[in-house]
Order: structure tokens, then sequence, then C-alpha cells
């Protein structure tokens, strides 16, 4: 059990450096994936997003604090306002960004060319192209963060909002007790 908290707070850690390093810095995401400008040919670069199916949400709300029981698959899912629509989400710490497929993307106002799907991603389906956005504000309770990074993929590869570290990475905390999901902006 101690080795367990030990890696997955050490895998935390990375986890949350990578998207607040990306945020300071928006073009390293450029470098680090290939793109040397809108005429030179791009590489797919890979992202690993983890898709897994949604559950009902059951959170209780608490000042600028959210706490999300986990559903009988042990999934944290709760309802999200990404810029202003309400959208189901389900957490996963084990991905990099908010993974969103095109109709929820448009849903949001983001509606990304076919030029744009220049990613290459890992999912549970198999792999997938995507198109890196940015959501001007994501909100579940009371917590609000803004210009989180994100990637839209086609509705085939991506049934589910996935929430990952680039939100949670904005968050003063986030951690579990007891299966339970506890985030603090």
């Amino acid at each position: 059990m101690l080795r367990s908290l030990v890696i997955f707070g050490v895998a935390a850690v990375v986890a949350a450096t990578v998207p607040s390093i990306l945020h300071r810095h928006p073009d390293l995401l450029a470098y680090l994936i290939g793109a040397d400008g809108p005429e030179a040919p791009r590489e797919p670069a890979r992202l690993d997003v983890a898709v897994t199916r949604m559950a009902p949400p059951e959170e209780a709300l608490h000042g600028s604090k959210v706490r999300i029981e986990p559903d009988g698959r042990g999934h944290w899912t709760g309802e999200f306002r990404m810029n202003g629509t309400r959208i189901q989400g389900l957490v996963d710490t084990g991905a990099t960004l908010v993974a969103i497929n095109r109709s929820t993307a448009a849903r949001l106002g983001i509606r990304p060319t076919a030029a744009d799907f220049v990613h290459e991603v890992g999912t549970a389906n198999g792999k997938a192209r995507a198109a890196a956005v940015m959501i001007d504000e994501i909100e579940i309770g009371r917590i609000r963060v803004h210009d989180v990074q994100a990637v839209v993929l086609e509705d085939r590869a991506l049934s589910v909002t996935l929430v990952g570290m680039s939100f949670l990475s904005k968050l003063r905390r986030f951690e579990t007790d007891a299966g339970v999901l506890l985030m603090e902006r």
C-alpha cells in the first residue's frame, strides 16, 4: 500500500509539472511535437490518452473545494462547465491533457480544421489523430480555471470527455481519500 502511494505521488508530481511548464512556455509544446511552422510538413506527435466509460456523477461542493465520490467502477465523473457549456466529464489522472471529441468541441465553440489534426494519440480504442486546442475556462462547482490545454479527437475515437492533468495541475491541490477525489482551488 505504501509503495503504491509513493509511486502514485511521484507520478502525480511529474504529471503536474509538465502542464505547468507548457502553460508558462506555450511554444514549447509546438517545439516538442516538431511543429516548425505552418509551411513545414508536420510529423505526428504521440500523446497518450486513456479512454474509459462514464458513469453518473456524485459530487458535493464546499467553497472552492469539490469532492467527487467514485462510481461503482471507481471512476470520478462530474458535471463540468467548459466555456460556459455543461459537459459530463470523467477525471483521468493518467491523461496528460483534457480530451474532448469533435462534437463536444463544436458545442464549446472550438472548431479545428482537418489540417489541425496533426498529432497522433494512443487511446483504448487504438491510435487516432488529434488537434491541439485551448479551452478558455473549465469549472466544476466553485472551482474555475482558465486557459486549459486540450486535444480534440474524432467522435469515433473518443466517446467521453476526459479531464486530465492540464486541468488538475492548475488546482491548488487534488488528492484521494478512501477513493474519494478531493480538488481545491
